[in-house]
């Protein structure tokens, strides 16, 4: 969706803060975010794309007057309530309704899947549409809905730089239309491409971008 977490190119936000010592978390009720998140996703009413759409589906004032975790613990809130876990009435005051009985996950298991990551890779034999060199465009994608496409690419063209094989399709995956499986690939632009005479002309930027959103460049 074009909302506000889609920052990339805009004009006035300030410079990237790239401290190498900035901590994981800035208070402690961070870590309760992050770990309140990761709990509720282990009921499998939600996943990873339909997190994240939760998280950028806000009103711009509420997104950009938010901190990460903010942002993260509202998506998960959100999610929570529309699918069912807790009642909006629950949540405002504090007192659930009843006691889940649900059995907590082995904490070994959790360890397990936190240190794996959350990889969307299928084993799907599912044909390439672009291999590596092919001149490519981005196709001008506008959804309510969840997408991984950048707006500064859109309508962009690039080369592949490699195929990193076959992957779940965020835009599908996110609102409960399946995996959609299809090949992801490492997209390379020229900084010119991309922001015009005014970028340095030996930048470089690589975009992940899935099978949809692409097109054979003329």
């Amino acid at each position: 969706m074009n909302g506000a977490h889609d920052m990339g190119g805009m004009h006035g936000m300030g410079p990237i803060d790239t401290d190498p010592n900035d901590p994981l978390f800035h208070a402690e009720w961070d870590k309760r975010a992050f770990a309140i998140t990761l709990a509720l996703g282990f009921h499998g009413r939600w996943n990873i794309d339909t997190s994240r759409h939760a998280r950028e589906n806000r009103h711009p004032a509420d997104y950009l007057g938010s901190s990460y975790y903010e942002i993260w613990f509202k998506g998960v809130e959100r999610l929570a309530v529309e699918t069912g876990l807790v009642s909006a009435e629950e949540l405002a005051t504090g007192e659930p309704a009843a006691i889940s009985q649900t059995p907590p996950p082995d904490p070994a298991r959790v360890a397990a899947i936190l240190a794996k990551g959350a990889s969307a890779k299928l084993d799907d034999d599912v044909p390439a549409k672009f291999n590596a060199g092919t001149k490519v465009r981005v196709l001008d994608i506008t959804t309510p809905g969840h997408t991984r496409v950048p707006r500064y690419c859109r309508g962009r063209i690039g080369t592949i730089d490699r195929d990193h094989g076959v992957y779940v399709f965020p835009d599908t995956h996110a609102h409960g239309l399946g995996k959609k499986p299809q090949h992801c690939y490492s997209v390379r632009f020229g900084g010119r491409d991309l922001w015009g005479d005014a970028a340095p002309s030996n930048d470089t930027i690589y975009v992940d971008l899935w099978d949809d959103y692409l097109e054979a460049a003329p």
